[in-house]
């Protein structure tokens, strides 16, 4: 980095600056004001961004492994195949934002408002996503494979062939979300509320739902085989018109 690009970083005011392409390896901007910035296939690996403002920010591309992210402001933000493995995202406020394609693989999301933001492909592989606000949120295709969704607020999200299997799901909220076809094998979903819920098609084999609230889901084909329903609140109309057999628990 030259020593003008240096000391306009060292300002933190950098409201729409363009920092296309700079390698801003491990650098210091913790509270800086990047509204508008132009980040885009930026090298921000092990940067400092907590309490940063990035709202509306193109970081299209960037390279953010391992940055610290904690109670960032990322609202409207572009992270369109952004790479976030591993980012400490505490408490970051993503909502609405483009993160289609993104990789947030091993991510701390806990706490974070990811309402209305768009995951259609992302990677959240073993994200944490504890407590996170996800109404909303377009998550078609992610792969949340064992993702840790403990409490997280999903209600209206649109997860449609998304890939949850192994995911916990305890007591989360899922009210009004859109499952067809999502992948739920082995999926913690005891307590959950799925109350009408589009469960056409998933995949819930060997799912715990345990005292989950199925009322008004629609369960058509929707494979229970070998699924835990012990204390699920339910119909026999809804389970009727599911998959299940032997082993599944009532």
């Amino acid at each position: 980095m030259s020593p003008v690009e240096e000391s306009s970083i060292n300002r933190k005011d950098l409201r729409s600056a363009d920092l296309r392409g700079l390698d801003l390896r491990s650098a210091d901007l913790r509270g800086a004001d990047l509204r508008g910035a132009n980040l885009r296939d930026a090298d921000l690996r092990g940067a400092d961004l907590i309490d940063a403002d990035l709202r509306g920010a193109n970081l299209r591309g960037a390279n953010l492994i391992d940055a610290d992210l904690i109670d960032a402001d990322l609202r409207s933000a572009n992270l369109r195949g952004a790479d976030l493995n591993g980012a400490d995202s505490r408490g970051a406020n993503l909502r609405g934002a483009n993160l289609i394609d993104a990789n947030l693989r091993g991510a701390d999301l806990n706490s974070a408002n990811l309402i209305g933001a768009n995951l259609i492909g992302a990677n959240l592989i073993d994200a944490n996503l504890r407590f996170t606000k996800l109404i909303g949120a377009k998550l078609r295709g992610a792969n949340l494979r064992s993702a840790n969704l403990i409490d997280a607020d999903l209600i209206d999200a649109d997860l449609r062939g998304a890939n949850l299997i192994g995911a916990d799901l305890i007591d989360a909220d899922l009210r009004g979300a859109k499952l067809r076809g999502a992948k739920l094998r082995g999926a913690k979903l005891r307590g959950a509320k799925l109350r009408g819920d589009k469960l056409r098609g998933a995949n819930l084999r060997f799912a715990d739902l345990i005292d989950a609230d199925l009322i008004d889901a629609n369960m058509i084909r929707t494979n229970l085989i070998g699924a835990d329903l012990n204390g699920a609140n339910y119909t026999q109309e809804q389970i009727d018109s599911a998959i299940t057999d032997e082993v599944t628990i009532f």
